[in-house]
């Protein structure tokens, strides 16, 4: 076996990119190596800031192959030996062999040898492939090449057995030369071997494996901070990036104004990691944030790292002295004073505004509160407040902050004041069903007497954790709300934008979803299942939040038409009389569509609305089951007769699944399918019996036969009453019993008896077991 060394130089490769570049690298290169005949042994690849490696043992020579293709029988038409000939590259007939088959008689057969190839030709064909289509997030073109990478080539080494494969990409030839770090030990380095390549690359300052390099921040950073009798706060993500960052990393403990730790936690550590790359460091004893931080360095200072640490603590303390600002100026106000600034917000040009969402949330949370066991003035009052941060400095500083910054100031508030009910409701009114707020009233609602709602220390905490958890899960590894008010919110908003962007026809294709509606249905399924949330989501869909947003989509297409014809007016295109009648005519078209809506068409088009957004809901909660690793054929099993409960559909799953792969299960199974394949036959013979009619356990003449019936009858309300009860495990539990009695009932029974009444009978004690099992799930869809 040879040794085969490839790196790939550049400049600076974004941090975010490399550890998938490494694994691309050796996939590719890997499997282009197999695919051209070559063993390959011990291949690994290596990544960092300016170079991208691979090496593996593969033979010097790909093997000799010779491939037999059959072809058509002696006597054959021309037609088809001539294309049997091309085919296998054969000038003549008379190169193939003719061999005989005892059944088939003479056949041609063509021996179609090809001779191996140098390792070092396949390579120098291989890697500018696969560095022509090699699939970089961004790429760029440098210089008159019209070759793109990354980021511009600097060098390319390419060594098999210490000697160079001649190939060029993008300009540059390959060679057996690279360098070490830019400014402590650059080289120029002379490569033979990959233990040779390593020991260049450590004289030269590189530290060559991204594992390596994470150790050894690690390792500073613990060591420095409990030098000062710190605790480094800990953040993989980060780790990951800084040793992107630096091929020779070198760690350095900050300091910063104590008078920073003033601002919350979060706005710290997002500025820290965010902006600067920093750690945060912590005091032990207390668990707060200390005055420090860790940086890391691409080189060893001659002065320790003091003046790139002060260097950094300036550049630290100018973006939190700008974020100490937006917190004051934000604090003169209370949350609730931002709720109006989010009408300057747009949501979606349809939708309406962000205020305009918040509205919706709130009444639906309202709603939901009862359905999840929250308090419905708690979950209203934080649906209202849920957004108002996004408006606030902070969040427009630090946009991944929303959520957080909002619970901050509630909980610094320590107190809420809510608009009156009865200028909220007026407020309300003047929007009719979707329509814009009358401004007049709304400064009305804002004029009007303040009434303070009183809400417990606990719900005060359930409004605070709701406001920042609502958004969650934003992700597969993202925890879900578990507190009511939170549920509730978080199921409001994501209900709400689903039913928003189907209604306007902006739903997810194929590969693209600029909306992220697969994470918000992939959020509710995941709320619901994990808090075990009963919820039938068809019902709140179709009837609390389709109507209410089709009429807001009716009412803001009818403004924009008449702000359009008012520009019109402006520039004398239309008269004053014109515009005050087609004004008319608009208001009147939207409450003819509004009352259209609650119309039996309008119902039907929302029905048919609401069961497309089901469907996709369901496809979401399918996914997730597959991944919990149910079979897919238990799950279609359950969803033949799916309604729209999450919770209920997911428990059927694992009930099922659990018993299918139980010996009792799969026995069953077989039975059942031996029964309806019976039925099946019959039915399309059009020989089924009236089905309808009860088995008679009278025309039963044999044992088993009798037996089977009698633990059917006893069997059945059972499973009807566990299945009220949605007690699964007991379904199955009591299916299972039929196991014995079914395997009896076929080995001593002939169905098809000469006696057309005893047949009928025992058809209809087929029928019988058939939906007992399907009372449970449609077990045609199970495969077995």
């Amino acid at each position: 076996m040879a040794e085969f060394l490839l790196e790939i130089r550049s400049e600076e490769i974004p941090a975010r990119m490399q550890k998938r570049a490494g694994s691309d690298l050796e996939k590719m290169v890997t499997d282009g190596l197999k695919k051209a005949g070559l063993t390959v042994d011990n291949a690994r690849s290596f990544y960092g800031p300016r170079r991208l490696t691979y090496v593996a043992d593969i033979p010097a020579r790909s093997p000799d192959v010779s491939e037999e293709r059959k072809g058509p029988r002696v006597g054959s038409p021309e037609q088809a030996l001539a294309g049997f000939m091309r085919g296998a590259g054969l000038s003549d007939i008379s190169e193939a062999e003719i061999r005989n088959d005892p059944k088939k008689g003479e056949f041609y057969v063509a021996v179609v040898k090809s001779e191996g190839r140098n390792s070092s030709d396949i390579i120098a064909a291989l890697i500018p492939e696969i560095m022509g289509k090699f699939p970089w997030p961004k790429q760029m073109k440098s210089g008159s090449s019209s070759f793109r990478w990354v980021r511009p080539l600097s060098s390319i080494i390419a060594l098999l057995d210490g000697h160079i494969v001649p190939f060029t990409v993008g300009g540059i030839e390959a060679g057996n030369v690279t360098e070490g770090h830019r400014r402590m030990a650059k080289g120029p380095f002379t490569i033979e071997t990959f233990k040779n390549y390593e020991a260049a690359l450590q004289k030269g300052c590189v530290v060559l494996d991204a594992e390596d390099r994470k150790a050894a921040i690690m390792d500073g950073a613990v060591k420095a901070c409990a030098a000062k009798g710190l605790e480094l706060v800990e953040d993989a993500g980060l780790l990951d990036e800084v040793a992107g960052l630096a091929e020779y990393p070198i760690v350095i403990l900050g300091d910063m104004d104590p008078s920073f730790l003033e601002l919350p936690g979060e706005v710290i550590r997002l500025s820290m990691r965010t902006h600067q790359k920093y750690f945060a460091v912590r005091d032990p004893k207390s668990g707060k944030l200390a005055p420090n931080f860790v940086v890391v360095a691409n080189q060893k200072a001659p002065d320790g790292g003091k003046a790139i640490a002060a260097g950094n603590s300036r550049v630290l303390s100018a973006r939190l002295a700008d974020a100490q600002f937006f917190q004051s100026e934000d604090a003169k106000k209370q949350l609730i004073d931002y709720y109006d600034k989010l009408d300057t917000v747009v949501f979606h040009k349809k939708l309406g505004s962000i205020r305009d969402k918040a509205e919706r949330v709130a009444a639906l949370a309202r709603e939901l509160a009862p359905i999840v066991g929250a308090d419905a003035d708690a979950a209203e009052q934080a649906a209202k407040l849920a957004k108002c941060d996004l408006v606030t400095n902070m969040v427009i500083e630090f946009t991944s902050l929303q959520g957080q910054i909002g619970r901050l100031m509630y909980e610094r508030e320590n107190s809420q004041i809510s608009p009156h009910p009865e200028a909220d409701r007026q407020v309300r009114d003047s929007k009719g069903e979707g329509g814009h707020t009358n401004a007049v009233l709304r400064d009305a609602a804002k004029a009007a007497p303040q009434d303070e709602v009183q809400f417990s220390d606990a719900a005060k905490g359930s409004i605070a954790s709701a406001i920042e958890d609502h958004y969650k899960p934003q992700g597969p590894s993202d925890a879900v709300p578990t507190e009511p008010v939170a549920i509730a919110v978080a199921l409001a908003d994501k209900l709400d934008t689903l039913v928003g962007f189907w209604a306007i026809d902006e739903k997810p294709t194929g590969s693209k979803d600029p909306f992220a509606l697969r994470r918000a249905a992939l959020g509710v399924v995941r709320i619901i299942l994990e808090n075990g949330t009963r919820l039938n989501v068809f019902s709140i869909v179709f009837a609390k939040v389709f109507p209410a947003i089709i009429a807001r989509i009716v009412a803001t297409d009818s403004l924009d038409r008449a702000n359009s014809i008012r520009v019109a007016y402006e520039a004398n295109a239309i008269t004053r009389g014109a515009l005050d009648t087609i004004i008319r005519e608009e208001k009147s078209y939207v409450a003819a569509i509004q009352k259209a809506t609650k119309s039996q068409e309008g119902v039907s088009g929302v029905a048919k609305l609401s069961n497309n957004l089901l469907a996709f809901i369901l496809d979401r909660l399918k996914g997730t089951l597959r991944d919990q690793g149910m079979h897919h054929d238990v799950i279609d099993a359950v969803y033949a007769g799916a309604g729209d409960d999450l919770l209920d559909i997911s428990n059927r799953v694992l009930a099922l699944q659990s018993f299918i792969d139980t010996d009792d299960g799969a026995n069953l199974l077989a039975g059942y399918k031996r029964a309806a394949n019976i039925l099946r036959a019959e039915d399309k013979k059009d020989a089924l019996p009236d089905m309808t009619v009860p088995v008679d356990s009278a025309k039963s003449s044999h044992d088993s036969e009798r037996a089977l019936i009698g633990m059917l009858e006893s069997v059945r309300p059972k499973i009807s009453s566990a299945l009220e009860a949605e007690s699964y495990s007991d379904a199955m539990t009591a299916l299972s019993s039929l196991r014995i009695p079914i395997d009896a009932f076929f080995d001593d029974v002939m169905v098809n008896d000469d006696d057309a009444d005893i047949r009928a009978n025992r058809l209809r004690l087929l029928g019988m077991i058939r939906d007992t099992a399907r009372d449970i799930a449609d077990f045609d869809a199970l495969d077995g």
